[in-house]
């Protein structure tokens, strides 16, 4: 994506929002070694984060998914339970994401018809003093990993494209794409 930065402020031309943030990295000490950032000073707020992905498949994977034929078995079932699972292990797999006591994860799926395409919206929330983004882009990361591997059979070429936060509310700063 093509990014212009302007003073504090990150502009995304394709979005049109301008966000503010940080000039330095957070995980990153002064002396260019990795840290995991301290939260102990901020106060427990409501917070929450919502991606999406999308997972393009040929048109018989993708028949075969919206009419759960697969011989694998129901994928958006398998594939939501996954996400689900790994939204709650995110700081085991990122190492300087801080454990987080989720409050409420879940997936939603849409059929793109025109673009035999699956749309993967996750949302997690809970009362913590740091952020959920993470949490929710590794929910949709892995429930559209999920849906590749059991339709790599029918469609080794299944495309998974387009993982972003679109939403994010509590802390600092929200954001709404």
């Amino acid at each position: 994506m093509n990014y212009l930065r302007h003073s504090k402020k990150l502009i995304t031309p394709n979005l049109l929002k301008t966000y503010n943030y940080s000039t330095k990295l957070s995980h990153v000490d002064s002396e260019g070694n990795a840290k995991m950032v301290d939260t102990s000073h901020k106060q427990p707020t409501s917070r929450t984060a919502i991606a999406e992905g999308v997972i393009k498949l040929n048109q018989q994977a993708f028949d075969q998914v919206k009419q759960n034929t697969h011989k694998k078995g129901d994928v958006l079932t398998v594939s939501k339970i996954a996400g689900i699972q790994a939204a709650k292990r995110t700081s085991d797999l990122i190492p300087l994401c801080h454990p987080l006591p989720l409050n409420f994860i879940d997936v939603q799926f849409n059929y793109l018809e025109a673009d035999t395409s699956i749309k993967v919206t996750g949302t997690v929330k809970c009362n913590y003093n740091t952020g959920v983004e993470m949490e929710a882009l590794t929910l949709v990361s892995t429930t559209c990993l999920t849906i590749f591997d059991m339709c790599k059979a029918v469609d080794p070429l299944a495309i998974i494209q387009s993982i972003k936060v679109i939403r994010k509310t509590g802390g600092n700063s929200d954001i709404k794409v």
